[in-house]
């Protein structure tokens, strides 16, 4: 399922997913960040989704980025199942335009965290990845910060004259 340069595991419910996702795999590799890509289902394969999650750390899996629209309980399902950090993207659905994909994602119970960016947020969750492990890796924060610099960059000085 992935090797021991595997930092971070990006998991969705189906491949439905995978278009709004593609922006954590570009966010995490333009950071040099080594990651996976997995359809692990809460309700079609709960079986693969423990495995999954009860394995992520021994492979190296360090952050878990999970995706899943509608119900949306497979960032809590992966929570529940590991101690390393989950990262929840709820995804845009056609049915609630991502509110209910949103609510489950959110709103776990206590002493089950999931941190939850916005509907179909992929690239801030890749980035709020990045940012954890930074916290043991200079070299990565180096590289956030000079990110930061460079988006910050891109608006400095400019005005509109009306």
């Amino acid at each position: 399922m992935g090797d021991k340069n595997t930092l971070v595991g990006i998991v969705m419910g189906s491949t439905s997913d995978r278009a709004q996702m593609r922006p954590a795999e570009e966010a995490l590799a333009r950071f040099g960040i080594d990651y996976e890509v997995r359809v692990v289902s809460a309700h079609r394969s709960p079986k693969l989704a423990h495995d999954y999650a009860a394995s992520a750390a021994s492979r190296g899996v360090a952050v878990i980025i999970a995706a899943a629209g509608k119900a949306a309980h497979l960032a809590g399902v992966m929570a529940s199942l590991t101690t390393i950090p989950i990262i929840g993207v709820p995804m845009k659905t056609s049915d609630l335009g991502g509110m209910d994909s949103l609510l489950s994602t959110v709103q776990m119970p206590s002493g089950v965290p999931v941190a939850t960016v916005g509907i179909g947020a992929a690239e801030n969750a890749a980035i709020l990845a990045a940012e954890i492990l930074s916290l043991s890796d200079s070299a990565l924060a180096d590289k956030l910060a000079a990110y930061k610099m460079e988006m910050a960059s891109k608006i400095e000085g400019v005005s509109f004259q009306e």
